[in-house]
C-alpha cells in the first residue's frame, strides 16, 4: 500500500503542479506579510509577538481550505479557486483551532524546555523529557487533524478525537507519514516552498488518509477479520486501476501517448 500511496500522490502532485504551487504562493505570501509586520514591529515585543501569533491563526485557516480543496485532487477531481475560497468561509472554526495549537505549542516550547533543563537536576530531565515525548505525539496524531476535518467530520472535538484513534491505531504509519512529510520539507526549501510545499504535504496527507479508511471499511464490513492481516491488495485494486502506470514519456511529452 505504501508503494501505491507515493506513486498516486507523485502522479497527482504533477498533474496539478500549476494548482500546487499557486495555493504554496498564497500561503507563502500570506505568511510573509506577517513576517514583515512582526519584523516592522521589532522594537514593541508585544506587537511583534501579537503579529506572528494572527499570522499563524490565519496561515492555519489557510491551510484549512486547502485541505478541502486538495481533497478533491485525492479523489480523482481538480478544484477550482472558487472553490477553494467558498472552502475559506467553511474551514475557518478548524483552520483557527489548528493555527492555534501551533502558536501553544510554539509557546511551550520556547517557554517549558528552557525552564526544565535550567534546573540542571535529573527531575529536570524527566519532565522535558516527558514534555518531549508528549509533543511528539502529539504531533504524529494531529498530522491527521486536516484531512480528517475535509474527510469525515466538523466538529472540533471529535476530529481530535479522531486524530489520536488513528495514530493509535497506526503508529509505524503515522511515523512514517513524518519521516515523508520531513523530507518534503526539506526539498520544498530547496524550491522556494514552491513544490511540493504546504499544499503538496497537505494533499500526500489526504490521499494517506483516504486509504487508510479503506481498513476501516474493511474492518465495519468483516468484524471478525485479523486487524494484522488487512487485504491491502484487494481493497486498493479499483484505484490502482484508476490511477494506472506511466512511463518517463508520458510525464515529459503526454501528447505522444
Amino acid at each position: 500500500m505504501i508503494g501505491f500511496l507515493l506513486r498516486k500522490n507523485f502522479y497527482d502532485l504533477w498533474d496539478n503542479l500549476f494548482r500546487v504551487a499557486l495555493l504554496n504562493i498564497g500561503f507563502i505570501a500570506s505568511a510573509g506579510v506577517f513576517i514583515a509586520l512582526a519584523y516592522a514591529f521589532s522594537t514593541a515585543p508585544v506587537l511583534s509577538m501579537a503579529s506572528l501569533a494572527v499570522g499563524a491563526l490565519w496561515c492555519g485557516v489557510y491551510l484549512a481550505a486547502s485541505a478541502l480543496a486538495l481533497r478533491k485532487i485525492s479523489d480523482y477531481g481538480i478544484f477550482g479557486f472558487a472553490e477553494f475560497f467558498a472552502a475559506l468561509k467553511e474551514a475557518w472554526p478548524a483552520g483557527l483551532v489548528f493555527g492555534a495549537a501551533v502558536v501553544v505549542g510554539s509557546l511551550l516550547s520556547a517557554v517549558v524546555f528552557p525552564f526544565y533543563f535550567a534546573l540542571g537536576n535529573l527531575l529536570g530531565l524527566f519532565a522535558a523529557a516527558l514534555v518531549f515525548w508528549t509533543m511528539a505525539v502529539a504531533v504524529l496524531a494531529l498530522q491527521y487533524y486536516l484531512p480528517i476535518r475535509a474527510r469525515l467530520d466538523t466538529d472540533i472535538r471529535k476530529i481530535v478525537k479522531k486524530c489520536f484513534i488513528v495514530f493509535f491505531d497506526n503508529p509505524l504509519f503515522s511515523l512514517f507519514l513524518a519521516v515523508n512529510n520531513a523530507i518534503a520539507f526539506a526539498i520544498s526549501i530547496m524550491l522556494a516552498f514552491l513544490l511540493p510545499g504546504p499544499a503538496g504535504i497537505l494533499l500526500f496527507l489526504d490521499e494517506a488518509l483516504r486509504l487508510r479508511l479503506l481498513k476501516y471499511d474493511y474492518l465495519e464490513a468483516h468484524p471478525d477479520a485479523d486487524r494484522r492481516k488487512i487485504p491491502w491488495e484487494e481493497l486498493i485494486v479499483s484505484d490502482r486501476e484508476t490511477t494506472g502506470t506511466r512511463s518517463l514519456k508520458s510525464f515529459i511529452f503526454p501528447w505522444k501517448d
